[in-house]
């Protein structure tokens, strides 16, 4: 029953999405009470998604150092940068620019895993840049916020470090001890009973935190069509930049799909508790509209790859 539900949760998770965004909207004063789990909720998706990496994904990195650190300088430096350059060129909203730029900051998305197999991309490599990206986000993202919301925002940087801390580190590093210690027996019996569960702690998320934006989605106008519009164009353009360098310059088909899912995907439940825990909610709303998109431009872009390289047969 558990995976069948797991399927019908993955197979429909481009729908499920906006629901769970527009049924928050709606339960706007629940969600407020509801708050205080979301943390944990993310914990708990975090530990699961985790269960598979091992410690030595580290080491893959002694291998494609050149291609893991400019895929963190992608997510980290080049999408900041030009979420900001656009922002600020069409609103004149500081707090959007913000929210736009953590919405590309985030550390780069675990479901990226399910295109690279899709893809025949190679899946050490992408274990290993979703795992040092995971342990660096606490020095990374708090830092890009911290530049980017200037003297206009307060942002208590020692709070956001030991949240993500909190979400991400040490849920990663628990779910490797599990396989490591256990030497994947763990993970092979609890894994797929846990997956549907933590598909329904992400749909919790998006449900508690839309409370936050809920006020700025009760009058739809054109200032909110282009907000979400520059979200659609932001997700397009991480995609397409990723699969242009991947193409012309890696032209290694398992490679190429790595980079461009790992490039293309984020965390972004995680930057919907960062904006709503420590912005106000409008920072909240470029982060929360970036869940409609991911999934159903993964799709787009893995049906364009499959023709132009055929996945090698070797692994790292």
């Amino acid at each position: 029953m558990l995976e069948k539900l797991n399927v019908f949760l993955q197979k429909y998770i481009a729908i499920l999405t906006p629901l769970s965004l527009i049924v928050g909207v709606f339960l706007e004063s629940i969600g407020h009470h509801l708050l205080f789990l979301v943390s944990w909720l993310f914990a708990f998706m975090t530990f699961s998604g985790s269960l598979h990496m091992k410690f030595k994904d580290v080491k893959i990195f002694m291998k494609h150092p050149v291609l893991i650190l400019f895929s963190i300088l992608f997510l980290h430096l080049l999408m900041p940068l030009w979420a900001y350059f656009l922002s600020t060129v069409l609103f004149d909203d500081h707090l959007l620019t913000v929210g736009f730029v953590l919405a590309v900051a985030l550390p780069t998305g675990v479901t990226s895993v399910i295109w690279i197999n899709i893809c025949k991309g190679n899946l050490p490599l992408g274990l290993s840049i979703i795992l040092i990206d995971t342990l660096l986000s606490p020095i990374i993202l708090p830092f890009i916020l911290y530049i980017v919301s200037g003297e206009k925002i307060e942002l208590d940087v020692a709070s956001l470090i030991l949240n993500l801390l909190w979400m991400i580190v040490l849920p990663t590093i628990l779910g490797i001890l599990v396989n490591e210690l256990s030497k994947g027996a763990i993970p092979q019996k609890i894994g797929k009973k846990l997956a549907p569960f933590s598909k329904l702690c992400l749909f919790a998320v998006i449900l508690i935190n839309s409370s936050a934006i809920a006020p700025y989605l009760k009058d739809i106008n054109m200032h909110l069509f282009f907000v979400v519009l520059l979200v659609f164009f932001l997700a397009v353009s991480g995609y397409l930049f990723a699969y242009v360098i991947g193409r012309y310059l890696l032209k290694d088909g398992p490679q190429m799909a790595t980079f461009v899912f790992t490039g293309g995907m984020r965390n972004i439940a995680v930057g919907v508790i960062v904006a709503t825990t420590y912005f106000p909610g409008k920072v909240a709303m470029p982060v929360v509209f970036g869940m409609l998109f991911q999934q159903v431009l993964a799709s787009v872009f893995s049906k364009m790859m499959n023709p132009l390289y055929k996945p090698d047969k070797s692994t790292v």
